[in-house]
C-alpha cells in the first residue's frame, strides 16, 4: 500500500514593531490559526527589530496564541528603539538563518520606513497598525477605535466633577503630529473643545468661546487636546527628550500650560488629565476584533497564493489588499475641513 505523502510544511517570520495598540494579538492569533490549516508555521519574531538583530524567535503554537484576541499588548513584545539603516545586511542574513519564507510584520510608519531599506530583498506582507489612525494607504487602522473609546468613556466621566465643582478639565491625548484620536474621541464625548496638531488654536478666540459659556451659566466644561497641538504662532510643548530615538522630543505638558491660563485668563478654576498609554492598554473594541481577524485571514490567503510585497488594508468599506509601499509614505493628516470637523462646529465645539 502506498503512503500518502505528508504535504510540506512552509514557515513564515511574523513581527510587531513600534508602539503597541490593541488589536495586535488579534492579528496575531488571526494568523496562526488560520495559517495551521494551510500547513503553515508561523515563527514569531520578539520585541520587533531587536528580535531579528538578536535571534530570539517563538514558534507559535496554539497553546500560545488561543484567547490573546481579548488582550491589549502583544505576546510578542515590541520596541521602538532598533533601526535597520546601516545594518541592513545584518537583518538579512539573520531573517534567512530561521529557514523562513518571507516577513509579515505589523507596525506602524516608522516600521513600515525601515523595512522599505530591505524590501528589494525580502519577500515581505504589511499589516497597518497605529492607535493614532495616521498610517497612509489605509483608511482606518486598528487599535484607533480602542484608543477613541478610552478618550471618550474619560471625557464623559469627567464632566460630572467639571459641573460639581464648577471648573474647567483639560484632557491630553496622545498625537504627536495628527489629530484623529482626539477628533474621533471629542466628538464621541461630545467634548466642548477639541485642539488638535493640524489645527493651531487661536488664544483670542478660544478666550472668547470660554467666557461665552461662562457667562451663560455653564457649570463646567471638558477640553479635548493633544499633545502636539498649540496655539498660533506657539512651539508645541516639550516634555522631555530620550537621545537616539527616531523620536527624540516627547511632547506633553500643554493640558496643564492651558489649563493654568484658563485661570489666569478666563478667571475658571481648572485642572488637567493625562490619558498617556491608558490609550494603548484597553482590550481591543469589537470593531477592532473584526478588524484584525479579517486582516490575518486575508494574509493567510496572500500567504497560501504565495503573494509578497503587499499589505492588508481597509478602504471604502472592506479589507482588502495594497502594494506595501502604500504603507511608506508620508502620516495621514486630519484634512483641514474634514466632515468630523464641520460636525463639530454644527455641535457648538470649540475646534
Amino acid at each position: 500500500m502506498t503512503k500518502t505523502k505528508s504535504p510540506q510544511i512552509r514557515r513564515i517570520a511574523l513581527l510587531t514593531g513600534g508602539g503597541d495598540a490593541p488589536g495586535l494579538n488579534g492579528v496575531i492569533e488571526s494568523i496562526v490559526r488560520s495559517a495551521k490549516t494551510s500547513q503553515i508555521e508561523v515563527l514569531g519574531i520578539l520585541d520587533g527589530f531587536e528580535g531579528v538583530f538578536e535571534k530570539r524567535t517563538l514558534l507559535l503554537t496554539e497553546n500560545e496564541i488561543w484567547g490573546q484576541h481579548t488582550r491589549a499588548g502583544t505576546l510578542l513584545g515590541t520596541s521602538n528603539k532598533s533601526f535597520i539603516q546601516g545594518r541592513e545586511k545584518e537583518f538579512v542574513a539573520n531573517l534567512k538563518s530561521f529557514g523562513v519564507e518571507g516577513l509579515v510584520a505589523a507596525g506602524g510608519d516608522g516600521t513600515f520606513a525601515s523595512l522599505s531599506r530591505i524590501a528589494n530583498e525580502v519577500p515581505l506582507l504589511g499589516v497597518p497598525k497605529t492607535i493614532d489612525n495616521d498610517l497612509a494607504g489605509t483608511d482606518v487602522t486598528f487599535g484607533y477605535d480602542t484608543a477613541c473609546g478610552v478618550v471618550a468613556d474619560s471625557i464623559d466621566a469627567l464632566r460630572a466633577t467639571a459641573e460639581a465643582h464648577r471648573r474647567v478639565i483639560v484632557v491630553e491625548t496622545m498625537g504627536r503630529t495628527t489629530g484623529w484620536i482626539v477628533l474621533g474621541g471629542g466628538l464621541a464625548s461630545y467634548a466642548d473643545a477639541i485642539l488638535m496638531p493640524e489645527r493651531p488654536f487661536s488664544r483670542a478666540k478660544l478666550k472668547s468661546f470660554l467666557l461665552e459659556k461662562k457667562n451663560a451659566g455653564r457649570r463646567g466644561l471638558v477640553l479635548a487636546v493633544a499633545e502636539g497641538a498649540a496655539a498660533e504662532n506657539e512651539t508645541v510643548q516639550v516634555a522631555f527628550r530620550v537621545e537616539g530615538s527616531p523620536q527624540k522630543d516627547r511632547y506633553g505638558g500643554v493640558a496643564q500650560a492651558l489649563s493654568r491660563w484658563i485661570e489666569e485668563v478666563v478667571g475658571w478654576e481648572s485642572r488637567h488629565v493625562v490619558l498617556g498609554h491608558l490609550q494603548r492598554s484597553s482590550p481591543p473594541t469589537t470593531t477592532d476584533r473584526f478588524l484584525t481577524l479579517t486582516m490575518g485571514v486575508e494574509i493567510t490567503r496572500m500567504l497560501q497564493q504565495k503573494i509578497w510585497q503587499q499589505a492588508v488594508v481597509y478602504r471604502n468599506g472592506i479589507v482588502t489588499r495594497a502594494p506595501i509601499q502604500d504603507l511608506m509614505q508620508a502620516a495621514r493628516l486630519v484634512p483641514r475641513e474634514h466632515h468630523w470637523i464641520e460636525n463639530a462646529r454644527m455641535l457648538d465645539i470649540f475646534v
